[in-house]
């Protein structure tokens, strides 16, 4: 029996329960605040997690109502021998069925949008299922349609030289143009990769052994970053078509250095420049787009030029930073490159892309990632940019639900995860802040904001008859102390296990380490987050360990493990190392896993990944998903006492819409919050 005829999970990747109902309390999250008023969860908003937590896992275990042991879907990557792993966002590895299959086949109208938990491909080819995206995370298309990197252009009377090089995030903002030491900032390269080419992964994507991190590499690693600055004179306007009287010109290096853009610099009225308009050419009598200073202006329409000459239509979204009122410099920021056909190659079926833009969706817009300390580039670039990609999102999937007929619709932003990645360590001061404590909390509160904004395009939905599940796959924590260097999803992570005595580098003839594991020395590795493999003779291919001494190399690995001690605290920073066949009591272990499983201590953690997922963090960050569920079916108002876990979530939403369960569900349906008692016969 369906409770629910229209039900829409609303996935927000990193949302940290903890955090929003401190929010929600201050007054500055008002939209989820009314879907917690109307609806049925815990009074801590709390979902129990799987392991390991990380977003594939995640997102994977809530579709399918399993834990990683059982869909096997262990981190980003895969470890395919030792020394090498495979990326593993591809439905064809997981081994557990998704409920949204469920669904199609009971004749629901079902859409999965951008769910990095093995949605793509196709997990079926029934025509009831439409899937768009998931291939990586971030915002949608980010990999199949982002063709260039967002650039800072910055113009000025006193800059002679145009030109286009890498600069550091903040200088691209702050430095003036004269003083601009250009010797210092790398020139781009024309012939590098495009960002679709780096970020299409599929299950050819190998990474070797050479990939070796410590604590300055990785996930703990900062995620400040550099961004292209593009430089331009400025002059009089001369040769245009239609400048008017007093208008300045400069120019736009894009792609590259591989495409020019005029632009003019504009007076208004009272002879004051206050907006710069971008046109295809000085023969143009209307410009592409025209920026004033703090607005953002979406979707313009361009082109993209590869370095063999090719061209490829484009979005761009760009934002006037500041221009000086006689018109003597300017900084205007430009977005990552968007291809206008690249969604599509990840749009199944395709037409429901055509639908979007007839729809006046438009297109995909980008994120920003590089954030910094830099108070204006985290809120007024990257958290503004995610705005832009809020807004499409919630475009596409309004108008997917009321105007295309969906009746289940399962979704993921990643807006939260990825900006507080840039920032969430620095919350709580460990010696190496550049702003107080009160700065990071406010770009967290900024965050937040954005994600209430984000819901709050959904509230019409419980007055439409739909039934909303909103959830995420994990959060983030700040720790208390430093990262250790220990565990980490993208790689062989040598830190602590080098100092163990069980990871071995190579030297160079000098006597040096280099990044390069010396196999004939190497016990064991920490790879992919949360898992140790003993070099075994006969299955790894320069094994050491005899099989009949695995179990005591076992014993002797967590006993060294649970042995060390930080050297700043001289506490444990292991909270549980398991062999493999335990690790089941956590829903982790199996093939997919090491040979020992291990979780870092309460205080010592990176942002996510190597936790525990009831693990708290400092300025009231934890690890927990959030669950709160609202509309019909559901009762009002209301809490519950049950612990609601991960694998809950799938037979939760089945029983719902009166479909069956997955095939691997582990789950049960949170019959508590249902509004009629749930009965089988």
């Amino acid at each position: 029996m369906a409770r629910s005829e229209k039900i829409f999970v609303l996935g927000i990747d990193g949302m940290d329960p903890r955090l929003t109902k401190k929010y929600v309390e201050m007054g500055i999250m008002p939209n989820t605040k009314k879907f917690i008023e109307a609806g049925a969860q815990r009074d801590d908003l709390v979902l129990l997690g799987g392991h390991p937590t990380v977003t594939p896992t995640g997102w994977t275990t809530l579709s399918r109502g399993c834990n990683a042991n059982v869909h096997g879907i262990t981190c980003f990557w895969r470890q395919n021998g030792i020394d090498e792993i495979t990326y593993n966002l591809d439905s064809r590895k997981c081994t557990a069925e998704p409920v949204w299959n469920c669904f199609a086949e009971a004749g629901k109208k079902t859409l999965v949008w951008h769910w990095p938990g093995c949605s793509w491909p196709p997990t079926s080819d029934n025509p009831n299922l439409s899937v768009v995206d998931g291939v990586v995370p971030g915002c949608v298309g980010s990999a199949a349609a982002t063709l260039a990197e967002e650039t800072m252009f910055k113009a000025s009377e006193a800059t002679e030289k145009i030109t286009l090089v890498m600069g550091d995030a903040a200088a691209a903002t702050k430095c003036v143009i004269n003083d601009l030491d250009l010797d210092k900032l790398k020139p781009m390269e024309a012939d590098t990769f495009t960002m679709a080419e780096a970020s299409a992964f599929s299950s050819q994507a190998v990474m070797k052994e050479s990939l070796i991190m410590d604590e300055k590499s990785g996930l703990s690693a900062s995620f400040d970053g550099s961004m292209p600055v593009a430089i331009s004179s400025i002059k009089p306007a001369t040769g245009w078509a239609n400048a008017p009287e007093g208008a300045k010109e400069a120019v736009v290096l894009l792609s590259k250095g591989m495409l020019r853009r005029p632009v003019l610099l504009l007076k208004n009225e009272e002879g004051i420049y206050d907006r710069v308009a971008i046109y295809k050419s000085k023969k143009d009598a209307e410009p592409m787009a025209v920026m004033y200073p703090g607005k953002f202006v979406n979707d313009i329409l361009d082109e993209h030029v590869y370095p063999d000459g090719r061209k490829e239509e484009c979005v761009r979204c760009m934002k006037l930073m500041e221009i000086d009122p006689e018109g003597k410099s300017c900084r205007m920021y430009i977005s990552r490159t968007m291809s206008t056909q690249g969604l599509r190659k990840v749009c199944h079926p395709e037409s429901l892309y055509d639908q979007l833009l007839a729809g006046g969706c438009g297109y995909p817009r980008p994120q920003s990632n590089s954030g910094t300390h830099d108070p204006e580039i985290v809120v007024d670039i990257m958290i503004d940019t995610w705005r832009t990609a809020a807004e499409y999102q919630s475009k596409c999937l309004n108008y997917a639900m009321n105007e295309l007929g969906y009746e289940v619709v399962f979704s993921h932003f990643h807006s939260v995860d990825l900006i507080e990645h840039n920032f969430i360590r620095f919350m709580s001061d460990k010696g190496h802040n550049v702003n107080s404590e009160e700065v990071y909390d406010m770009f967290m509160q900024e965050n937040y904001k954005l994600c209430d904004e984000y819901i709050g395009t959904f509230l019409h939905l419980l007055d439409e008859g739909w039934t909303v599940i909103i959830t995420s796959d994990h959060a983030q924590v700040c720790p208390k102390h430093d990262q250790i260097a220990i565990g980490d999803m993208n790689g062989i992570n040598v830190g602590i296990m080098k100092e163990l005595g069980l990871t071995v580098l190579q030297k160079d003839e000098n006597g040096n380490e280099i990044p390069k594991i010396d196999w004939s020395k190497t016990v064991a590795i920490a790879s992919r987050s949360c898992n140790i493999y003993l070099n075994m003779k006969g299955r790894d291919p320069q094994g050491i360990i005899e099989p009949k001494d695995k179990y005591e190399w076992e014993e002797e690995i967590m006993t060294r493990l649970y042995g060390y001690k930080s050297p700043s605290t001289g506490k444990r920073v292991i909270a549980l190392a398991l062999r493999n066949k335990d690790a089941v009591l956590l829903g982790y272990g199996g093939p997919e896993c090491g040979d020992i499983c291990f979780w870092t201590a309460e205080g010592y953690n990176q942002d996510h990944t190597d936790s525990l997922s009831t693990t708290w963090g400092e300025a009231d960050t934890s690890i927990s998903p959030i669950f709160i569920a609202a509309g019909k079916g559901l009762k009002k108002s209301f809490t519950t006492d049950r612990i609601i876990r991960q694998i809950d979530v799938a037979p939760t939403v089945a029983a719902l819409g009166g479909v069956r369960m997955p095939a691997q569900c582990e789950g049960a349906p949170a019959y508590q919050i249902f509004e009629e008692e749930l009965i089988y016969e």
